[in-house]
């Protein structure tokens, strides 16, 4: 059974950090682009970052400069490394697997005061 797994989510004031991991079970990544996304209710799921195979990385204008995608795959982890966080980053943040259309469930990320 295939599982991306998302983890650490949370409330943090703008300004801050914060550092989301996906740990993928069931598939190897080491062959597929890994992406991050996310999504605010009433928009469509936007890309945030994505890295390919070979450790290329882009990123969606907004985050450029902020954040930091990076991935192991012989540990099957992905990581985005978030930081001068913006209320505007407030969203459900989604792990991808590209090559099988694999998806997480989802971490919350909340940038408040």
């Amino acid at each position: 059974q295939v599982q991306l797994v998302e983890s650490g989510g949370d409330l943090v004031q703008p300004g801050g950090s914060l550092r989301l991991s996906c740990a993928a079970s069931g598939i190897s990544i080491s062959f597929s682009t890994m992406g991050w996304y996310r999504q605010v209710p009433g928009k469509q799921r936007e890309l945030v970052a994505q890295i390919t195979d070979g450790g290329i990385a882009y990123y969606g204008d907004s985050v450029r400069g902020r954040f930091t995608i990076s991935r192991d795959n012989v540990k099957k982890m992905v990581w985005l490394q978030m930081n001068s966080l913006k209320p505007e980053d407030t969203a459900v943040y989604y792990c991808r697997h590209l090559g099988g259309n694999y998806w997480g469930q989802g971490t919350q990320v909340t940038v408040s005061s």
